[in-house]
């Protein structure tokens, strides 16, 4: 996991850039395609710099994940399957992308069809691998509409909280962030880790 270690920092970095908005939303687009590091990391450090902008931050987060997730929605729906066999693109997917396995692939459409709405609504909200939900429900022909509110709803809640929190408690937040940050780091990591622990072992 010494990569994701890497990236990580990579993507931490872009908060002293002044071009950190601009990496805010194309982190948080390409997250919901393909890429293993959240966001919030990035909104987190961008809020505390500005937590005045925190709302700004979140609304940019939210925005460029929900186009993302309708481009993951896209390309599972039209690049996945050629004739019912598996496409170039399908199976760079399940070579590359961590947890991402046929066997998974299988399983999620049961979670489909008995929650519908609410496992792309789980998958947005908690640290379980959102790109695996939005390129399945284009595959799987989840309905759109239902698509689209499930992502905006559980994106929006989750990163606007992030920027609520910082809104609200800024200062000191920053200094619990400042005095126990390893820990945290430490603590992020795990559940980035763990999100992917849950899609390989139980479901």
């Amino acid at each position: 996991m010494n990569w994701i270690k890497q990236l990580y920092d990579w993507v931490l970095k872009w908060a002293e850039s002044p071009y950190g908005s601009m990496a805010l939303f194309l982190i948080a687009f390409i997250e919901s395609i393909f890429f293993p590091i959240p966001p919030d990391i990035l909104l987190i450090a961008l809020a505390l710099g500005k937590p005045l902008k925190s709302f700004r931050f979140a609304l940019i987060c939210t925005i460029g994940s929900f186009l993302g997730a309708i481009l993951g929605y896209s390309l599972g729906h039209y690049a996945w399957l050629n004739n019912g066999e598996f496409t170039a693109f399908a199976n760079f997917f399940f070579n590359n992308i961590p947890g991402f396995t046929i066997g998974l692939y299988e399983k999620i459409k049961g979670l489909y069809d008995e929650f519908g709405f609410w496992i792309i609504f789980t998958a947005g909200f908690t640290p379980i691998p959102y790109k695996i939900f939005t390129i399945t429900s284009g595959v799987f022909d989840l309905n759109f509409t239902m698509f689209l509110i499930a992502s905006v709803i559980s994106r929006g809640a989750r990163f606007f909280l992030v920027g609520f929190l910082i809104w609200k408690f800024g200062p000191q937040i920053k200094s619990f962030i400042d005095k126990y940050f390893n820990l945290l780091a430490l603590a992020f990591t795990v559940c980035l880790i763990g999100g992917f622990v849950i899609i390989k072992y139980f479901l």
